[in-house]
């Protein structure tokens, strides 16, 4: 009774396996850097990824990223105050990045939280990582658990800011992992990021107005975040990331020779992307996907869906090779549950399968009574009919 049906949901899109195909004629002047399209995870382009590279104030995204959890969680507020240390007043007299904070000024989270996204306080970050855990080194650790949890496996934090240490290292391919954890997870948060400016009400003297290290911010091509980093031992490093409609690329570099040349061949590898290279949607997450045939049941037909968005990185101009179509057994025969797997999506490039993912019923189905099943096995019989 029941035989192999295939539906085909798409027909020819591309081809999205590409990262060799303009690899050759493209090339951005750094040590190492990735560029991700973050709706379909493609990695669009990748140089020297898994370099060990000192990611000096890119490490104040894992910082604010452990704010955040704790912050989501309950255990800290924005308006909660932190007390500020000697310890990290030091550093706001000793040349680095500051916000100004003084010893014994009350700074709440929030403060302190944009002290360190737009201005790159390193003393804001000691202040913070102290009035969390009671030590940098203590919030260090929560750091590195975080990491693991992330999967940057490739990564060790020493400190809450990312000044010169040899044990605080990581790698760009690490670093747009916890890029694209920061985005997908905190949304609102992420607002933080493409403030321009950071004005504290310090102790002491005049309020101080600071703009947001990260020159793309500027350039006025939809560029939103996200954290600059320098160390005379690395040079100049980036992640960034850009918003056209409702798709994002997120590129992280490092060893970019100058600041200008951190700023054009950031700009330059996510304007490569965005200009060579379009993202379709497959499928949405609990959405109906499409139909499929019911044998003895109350309904003819089932509706389907897939359980994550589904999307694909395509290079421009070419139509004609990926398609997706969904497999199964069928008609299906009732009952059916619904969540019940009954099919699979397969996409492919080329009549090769290149990915596969479970389809499942969006509804339940009840088997008919046994007189209709008796006539529609009948109606079968003669006419063919399902």
């Amino acid at each position: 009774m029941t035989k192999l049906k295939k539906f085909v949901i798409y027909f020819f899109v591309t081809y999205f396996t590409f990262t060799n195909i303009c690899l050759s004629a493209f090339e951005i002047n750094a040590r190492t850097a990735i560029l991700q399209d973050y709706l379909s995870g493609e990695i669009l382009y990748e140089k020297d990824t898994q370099r060990s590279i000192y990611p000096a104030s890119m490490t104040k995204i894992m910082t604010s990223i452990v704010v955040f959890d704790l912050l989501k969680s309950g255990d800290l507020d924005l308006d909660d105050k932190v007390m500020v240390s000697e310890n990290a007043w030091r550093l706001s007299q000793s040349g680095y990045s500051s916000m100004f904070i003084m010893v014994g000024d009350e700074v709440t989270i929030e403060e302190l939280l944009k002290g360190i996204i737009v201005a790159s306080g390193n003393d804001a970050c000691v202040a913070l990582a102290e009035g969390v855990a009671g030590s940098e080194e203590e919030f260090a650790i929560m750091m590195n658990s975080k990491a693991s949890e992330i999967g940057m496996y490739n990564s060790n934090f020493t400190n809450a800011s990312g000044i010169n240490d040899p044990d605080n290292f990581s790698t760009v391919e690490d670093i747009l992992l916890m890029s694209n954890y920061l985005i997908k997870n905190y949304p609102n948060y992420y607002e933080y990021f493409k403030e321009k400016t950071f004005t504290w009400d310090r102790t002491g003297g005049d309020p101080i107005t600071q703009g947001n290290r990260n020159p793309l911010l500027y350039k006025n091509f939809g560029a939103d975040g996200i954290k600059t980093g320098y160390l005379a031992v690395e040079k100049y490093s980036l992640a960034s990331s850009i918003k056209k409609g409702e798709r994002r690329l997120i590129a992280v570099g490092s060893g970019f020779d100058t600041k200008n040349s951190r700023s054009r061949q950031s700009k330059k590898l996510l304007t490569w992307g965005l200009t060579n290279f379009d993202t379709i949607q497959i499928a949405k997450t609990n959405s109906e996907l499409s139909k499929l045939q019911v044998w003895l049941g109350k309904k003819n037909e089932v509706q389907v869906y897939v359980k994550e968005d589904i999307y694909k990185t395509i290079p421009k101009a070419r139509k004609k090779n990926l398609k997706a179509y969904i497999e199964y057994n069928g008609p299906i025969i009732a009952p059916i549950k619904k969540n019940q797997i009954v099919g699979t999506l397969k996409i492919l490039y080329k009549n090769e399968i290149i990915k596969e993912h479970k389809v499942y019923a969006l509804e339940d189905i009840k088997k008919l009574n046994v007189i209709s099943r008796v006539i529609k096995s009948i109606n079968y019989l003669i006419w063919g009919d399902v």
